[in-house]
C-alpha cells in the first residue's frame, strides 16, 4: 500500500474514533444543558437520535479502517486483543443502550452512557499502547 493511502487510512481511522469518543463527551454536556433549559423530552430525544446516526457512522468508519490497518500492518492478534475486547464491549453496550434506553430509568441510562464513554476512552488508551 502506498504511503499516502496509508496516511489517508490512518487519518480516517482517527477521525472516526475522535468523532465517536469526542461526540460522547459533547453529548454528555449537551444533555445536561438541555435538561437544565427545558422539560421537553422531545428535544432530548431528537438530540439523541441525531447523535446516534453520527456516532454509528463514525464507529463504522473507525472499525472498517481499523480492520484494514490491521490487515495492512500484518499485526499479531495478541497485540490487539485488549483493543478488540474493548471495541466489542463498547459496541455491545451501545447497541443495548440504543435498543433499550426508552425502557431504562434515567439513572440506568446515565450509567450506561458513562460505561460507553469509559470503554471508548479505554480503546484510545489501548491504541496508544500499541507499537504501531
Amino acid at each position: 500500500m502506498p504511503a499516502n493511502e496509508l496516511e489517508i487510512l490512518k487519518t480516517l481511522h482517527l477521525l472516526g474514533a475522535a468523532v465517536w469518543t469526542g461526540g460522547l463527551i459533547v453529548l454528555a454536556f449537551t444533555v445536561a444543558a438541555i435538561r437544565s433549559a427545558t422539560d421537553d423530552r422531545a428535544v432530548l430525544q431528537a438530540t439523541a437520535r441525531r447523535f446516534s446516526w453520527v456516532s454509528w457512522v463514525a464507529m463504522a468508519v473507525a472499525l472498517g479502517t481499523g480492520l484494514r490497518l490491521y490487515y495492512v500492518w500484518q499485526a499479531e492478534p495478541d497485540e490487539f486483543i485488549l483493543k478488540w475486547n474493548l471495541i466489542t464491549a463498547v459496541i455491545v453496550v451501545a447497541l443495548l443502550h440504543q435498543f433499550f434506553a426508552r425502557r431504562m430509568s434515567a439513572p440506568l441510562r446515565g450509567i450506561t452512557q458513562v460505561v460507553i464513554l469509559v470503554l471508548s476512552i479505554g480503546i484510545f488508551a489501548a491504541a496508544v499502547a500499541l507499537p504501531y
